[in-house]
């Protein structure tokens, strides 16, 4: 499905009353909030983001506090920096803190696998956000589809492209699940588009000024190119200027994430598309499940938060 920008502001202004007002979702609320409080402590909950200079897990961690406001939790928050030793110290002294719940975006998918099990073995429940462990015992995740995400990317890119061109693609953080989960959906269109040409696969870490550099030594060995997926904005908007800096103004830029300034560059026409995620909802409903957890209530093993393609 794709929405127009003001299909896109109705569909924001909806998800965020049913984020404050939905009555189920209400109702659900104060059950557990009431169960967590009557203990005599606020139990604390780790949270230990990625990155939280993207702009994306800024507004994830906004989402989770306000979750941990509804629930009555005390939300303790950590910044790796993208660096994944730092992210592994950071929940080793969440669990020496003992926190009740560990909630983990990781930095690497793989290499954050100890650092679950050890959690695990701490008796400390695990719930991921955005991208998942390779293995553990892990309560509940909580993202996006991201396959889906880049096969909506590719199916546009297709079809704006009429099946034909010279495409790029700009990969995130290596070993992060929401990169390989999104090349894996494009490639399932490109695998079946002939005439889409697939010219570099390249890594730019989620990084805007790292994309803006890739791209230059891209478009200096391959010349014109007709469309670029980025797999999040803050690389869309890397690419962009590395491109009007070349003159090819007409390239069709695909994003992901629907940040502020993604919809900001498709309203002027630097970007063509974004795929649209909620980071506000995957924060809050990671909270919602750290409470259910604490109340000992049943809990999803997967809480999908949808996914809109957001176009000029």
């Amino acid at each position: 499905m794709r929405l127009g920008m003001g299909g896109r502001m109705l569909w924001l202004a909806v998800a965020v009353l049913c984020l404050s007002g939905c009555p189920s979702g209400e109702r659900s609320r104060h059950t557990v909030s009431a169960t967590v409080q009557t203990v005599g402590e606020t139990p604390t909950v780790g949270l230990a983001i990625s990155n939280i200079g993207n702009p994306f897990f800024k507004i994830l961690k906004q989402g989770a506090e306000q979750g941990a406001r509804e629930c009555g939790l005390r939300l303790q928050v950590v910044d790796a920096r993208d660096n994944t030793e730092t992210q592994q110290a950071e929940i080793k002294a969440l669990i020496a803190q003992k926190v009740r719940v560990l909630l983990v975006n990781p930095t690497d998918s793989q290499r954050l696998v100890g650092s679950v099990a050890a959690a695990n073995r701490a008796g400390i429940p695990v719930i991921t956000l955005d991208r998942s462990v390779d293995a553990g015992n892990v309560v509940a995740h909580i993202s996006s589809d991201n396959m889906a995400g880049g096969r909506m990317a590719g199916e546009y890119i297709k079809h704006r492209l009429g099946g034909k061109g010279r495409v790029v693609e700009l990969l995130g953080v290596r070993g992060a699940s929401s990169t390989i989960e999104r090349d894996q959906g494009f490639a399932m269109v490109l695998n079946g588009a002939k005439g889409l040409h697939l010219l570099a696969r390249e890594s730019a870490n989620f990084d805007r000024a790292k994309a803006e550099a890739m791209m230059a030594k891209i478009i200096a060995r391959y010349g014109e190119i007709d469309a670029v997926f980025a797999l999040n904005d803050e690389m869309a908007l890397g690419a962009e200027r590395a491109l009007r800096a070349a003159g090819q103004n007409r390239t069709l830029i695909v994003g992901f994430d629907a940040s502020a300034e993604g919809l900001a560059a498709i309203r002027a026409g630097k970007m063509a598309a974004t795929i649209a995620q909620r980071p506000d909802l995957i924060g809050h409903q990671a909270v919602l499940a750290a409470c259910r957890v604490l109340d000992k209530a049943p809990v999803e093993t997967y809480i999908p938060i949808p996914l809109e393609l957001v176009n000029i």
